[in-house]
């Protein structure tokens, strides 16, 4: 098993894809090794199954080269704050050894989002405990908390603490969206309309980080806000 330096959580699959794709493929090119944690199944959605939900994320995951990719089966709208939880994401947190985090916005129009967002962070401070004992394959596991946690944008419009450039990876992005292909615009579909499965969602997206980028110079950006104040070595690390 290979540590992942990048590791995202979403609550349900095609989260990340929709938010943070960019940032996961711009680091991935960097040489960086990526992965993405879903908490439910996506059993409750309007459109598609749990299983074909399984498969588009599969095919996503494809796209976007991750070294892995875990479901860790939450009831999808159901899922609670509890140890059980808690336990579930430490877990893993300590299986991969992540140095940077990305997780759900902390507020946001599904109420699934702002929850997984809450647990997930609380995971993270919580897998450094070395009191909290957890084992993988029957092996105990050591203490490990990641260096950063930042949030990234969904429906909602937050304002960013920070913006990656990711114009060079958009199209990469758009096409890790659409392997959800029962999710989002199919004009042949007879499933029931969603807020994503219409034609101008496409559009919606590419205008928030169109949005996005022209605010630090550049054409597309994915935002993200932080738990704590970031600090740079000097004013040039700034751009």
């Amino acid at each position: 098993m290979s540590q992942i330096d990048i590791l995202a959580i979403g609550a349900h699959p095609d989260d990340v894809e929709l938010s943070a794709a960019g940032t996961l493929l711009k680091h991935r090119s960097m040489g960086f090794t990526t992965g993405i944690i879903d908490l439910t199944q996506g059993e409750l959605g309007s459109r598609g199954t749990k299983e074909t939900r399984y498969e588009e994320a599969q095919a996503a995951s494809e796209i976007l080269g991750l070294t892995d990719r875990v479901n860790l089966k939450m009831a999808d709208g159901f899922f609670e704050h509890s140890e059980e939880n808690l336990r579930l994401i430490i877990e893993q947190i300590r299986r991969f050894k992540p140095q940077i985090v990305l997780l759900n916005a902390v507020s946001d129009r599904h109420p699934d989002h702002g929850k997984g967002s809450k647990l997930a962070s609380e995971a993270c401070f919580l897998a450094g405990l070395r009191r909290i004992e957890t084992s993988w394959g029957g092996v105990a596991q050591e203490a490990h908390r990641p260096k950063f946690v930042y949030h990234y944008i969904q429906d909602r419009y937050l304002k960013p603490d920070f913006a990656i450039d990711v114009t060079e990876f958009v199209e990469q992005k758009f096409d890790s969206i659409k392997a959800y292909k029962t999710q989002f615009w199919d004009p042949s579909s007879s499933e029931p309309k969603t807020p994503i499965s219409g034609e101008e969602f496409f559009e919606f997206l590419r205008g928030r980080m169109a949005e996005f980028g022209r605010s630090i110079g550049v054409r597309y950006a994915e935002g993200y806000t932080v738990e704590r104040l970031i600090g740079v070595d000097s004013l040039l690390d700034l751009r």
